[in-house]
């Protein structure tokens, strides 16, 4: 598995989770705030498709596991 699909996975993860935990409809739900995560999940990934910083990227890449480009 390459690092921009473990990337995309822990993004969508880190979506859903804050999303049961922020909405007031959701069984799990423990506070509004929550919210707060997934406008920064979500600023980060606009911001790398500009930047192409991404700093799960740089933490994986330390890990070892490498992009789909290499």
């Amino acid at each position: 598995m390459n690092a921009e699909r473990i990337v995309r996975i822990v993004a969508g993860s880190f979506i859903l989770l804050s999303l049961l935990l922020g909405v007031e409809a959701s069984p799990l739900f423990v506070s509004k705030h929550f919210l707060w995560f997934t406008g920064f999940v979500g600023l980060n990934l606009f911001q790398s498709g500009f930047s192409k910083i991404c700093p799960l990227n740089s933490i994986l890449a330390k890990f070892g596991i490498k992009s789909a480009a290499c």
